[in-house]
């Protein structure tokens, strides 16, 4: 078995190959190449596995993103995906050839970390990745959507205007620009997957409204991009708010939606005070809770002193990537939020997997949690609550964006 990298001319190989380990089609795209989820891949960050006769049998790629960490800063990391194996070759090993042939890849160009959105949460935590983000969904029945009066001093501001995203699209993309670069755990959507409208709405063709919220001087502040089924059910893609006054103008809006049987939104984050401000606390069905990102550190020393810290401290960890063969212990220091990581003998506080480092890295994972469920070894009393406060980031992260 061969695996190599892939460059343009391999295109239809690749997506024949990742449809056929997926047991699917593809659907043709437009003559320019674009209009379906595949069009924005970056082939030169291919890797394409050939078997001894010549046949293509797996496939992974990267796209190349910025994701946001906890105190605004960010990032370039690879986001991974079309990891797919044919299934006349599974558990013979190719998929492990592949992910580290791709991790020796991201090192060699200076990655600090990859994140992916897993399809099958088993796989990805034996190759060091762990979850960090989280989504599910909210449901809430029209006729029972109301939501309680502002108090007063909260009265809403702006207005509302409903477009259709094939007119707005540009102006979509610029919310969404800015919405990201704020949000803990949220990724870039780069120009060409607008351009090349790939992946899931709003970057993708497919048709959808778009609910534009403006503030009292008229400036865009968020968007609501949905959809009305068969039904009459309501399926809402995303909501992108600059702030919590465009998000409750842009529920209110959605959930008094007239003619509609029942409100879905799709990505629902944790911590979001929707449910609050129904009238009827138990309107709204929680449900599909389920992991988004993952993150796979890759130098974990840059990877520390990238992100800000919520409280000063020290943590001497003990990290086990038994996928790349290396233990490594880290003196992390942070004064006034700001971390310094160097290489220690002293006992540490905290011995982890790097996949449960990746899941407590963007604070969505309090350490405290895997101590409790045995991932995590607190070598002293206060090691985990100390971590908790550390790792803590001041919002919820939140990840909207599927690849």
């Amino acid at each position: 078995m061969e695996i190599r990298s892939t460059s343009e001319k391999d295109l239809d190989v690749f997506v024949d190959t990742v449809f056929a380990a997926f047991g699917k089609h593809p659907t043709p795209p437009d003559e320019d190449g674009s209009g379906v989820w595949w069009s924005a891949l970056e082939p030169e960050r291919g890797l394409l596995a050939v078997s001894d006769q010549g046949r293509p049998i797996g496939t992974a790629c990267a796209y190349s993103f910025e994701l946001t960490l906890p105190g605004g800063a960010t990032v370039p990391v690879p986001g991974i995906s079309c990891v797919g194996v044919l299934p006349s070759h599974r558990r013979q090993g190719v998929l492990t050839a592949m992910m580290r042939r791709q991790l020796a890849d991201l090192r060699e160009r200076g990655e600090i970390m990859a994140v992916l959105l897993a399809s099958e949460a088993v796989i990805y935590r034996r190759f060091g990745y762990g979850p960090a983000t989280y989504t599910r969904r909210l449901t809430v029945p029209r006729h029972r959507a109301a939501l309680t009066p502002p108090r007063a001093g909260q009265e809403p501001t702006g207005s509302v205007e409903l477009l259709r995203l094939s007119d707005c699209r540009d102006l979509v993309e610029q919310l969404y620009d800015r919405y990201r670069r704020a949000q803990p755990g949220a990724i870039s959507r780069p120009p060409l997957w607008w351009t090349r409208q790939a992946g899931h709405p709003p970057t993708a063709p497919t048709q959808r409204y778009i609910a534009l919220h403006r503030d009292a001087d008229s400036t865009p502040t968020g968007y609501a991009c949905y959809s009305l089924d068969d039904s009459l059910a309501m399926l809402v893609d995303e909501i992108v708010s600059l702030d919590d006054a465009a998000y409750t103008a842009l529920a209110r809006y959605l959930l008094g939606h007239d003619l509609v049987t029942e409100i879905a939104f799709r990505h629902f984050p944790t911590g979001n005070p929707l449910r609050w401000q129904l009238a009827d606390f138990n309107a709204g069905s929680l449900t599909g809770e389920t992991d988004w990102l993952w993150v796979r550190l890759l130098d974990i020393p840059r990877a520390l002193t990238s992100r800000s810290w919520s409280a000063d401290g020290e943590l001497v960890l003990d990290v086990d990537d038994p996928f790349l063969g290396e233990r490594t212990r880290h003196l992390l220091t942070v004064r006034d939020g700001r971390a310094e990581c160097t290489p220690t003998d002293r006992e540490p506080d905290l011995s982890l997997d790097v996949s449960d480092l990746g899941s407590v890295y963007l604070g969505g994972t309090a350490p405290s949690t895997l101590v409790r469920a045995g991932h995590i070894r607190a070598h002293r009393p206060d090691a985990a609550a100390r971590a908790d406060a550390m790792f803590r980031s001041e919002r919820e992260p939140h990840c909207l964006h599927w690849f």
